[in-house]
């Protein structure tokens, strides 16, 4: 009986880790915030901007395994306000790094820089309606759109934490290694190419509400 409880709870850790690798795989403005930050700051700054990304997708992991009856209230509630506010805030963000000088900032990341960077990430990444949408798609495809017991869904939330989380550390230190090899205006290019697509992941944001 242990032995299958204990199968039954890896097999649903590791269905989780594939959820959480779901979701933060898709290159996105989270993606692009953390090459930026990995490019110019080093490997930790790009891991702490994945850890914000990964609370996040946990937090709906666990809002999604507990039943979708209140998941589907958050997204009435707060969706559309979410999506505008998030969307002005990422043309802020795009702007600042596009004008940016990679050289001005290439210390390596302060303890307060980092700390920042995952409350950053982790508001980005908690309010994008998309992220919402995509856990719920993906949970419900799994067969948990009815919830699940607690210890069950601590387990899945924990996957879904180390498989997002994982993604982020992996990315940042192939990037971290590539920075080195890499001429020093190419950090520079990072930040104008991770600026428009920040701004323009913005944009789309703040399109979906208005023009729905």
């Amino acid at each position: 009986m242990f032995q299958s409880g204990g199968g039954k709870m890896l097999w649903l850790f590791f269905k989780g880790a594939l959820l959480g690798l779901a979701l933060a795989v898709p290159l996105g403005p989270i993606g692009a915030l953390c090459i930026n930050r990995a490019i110019s700051r080093g490997f930790l700054a790009g891991v702490a901007g994945g850890l914000g990304t990964a609370i996040a997708d946990a937090a709906y992991a666990a809002v999604a395994a507990f039943g979708f009856v209140a998941l589907a209230a958050m997204l009435d509630l707060i969706a559309k306000p979410v999506a505008i506010v998030g969307g002005l805030f990422l043309l802020w963000l795009g702007a600042k790094y596009f004008r940016s000088d990679p050289q001005a900032r290439a210390d390596p990341a302060s303890t307060g820089d980092l700390a920042k960077l995952v409350t950053t990430t982790f508001l980005l990444t908690i309010g994008n309606p998309a992220t919402i949408l995509t856990a719920a798609a993906l949970f419900a495809g799994l067969g948990y759109a009815n919830g699940l017991d607690r210890v069950s869904a601590a387990v899945l939330v924990a996957g879904v934490f180390g498989g997002s989380m994982a993604w982020w550390i992996i990315l940042s230190a192939g990037v971290s290694a590539a920075r080195r090899k890499l001429p020093s205006s190419f950090a520079l290019w990072v930040n104008r190419v991770s600026g428009v697509l920040i701004a323009g992941f913005g944009l789309i944001s703040i399109a979906s509400v208005l023009f729905a």
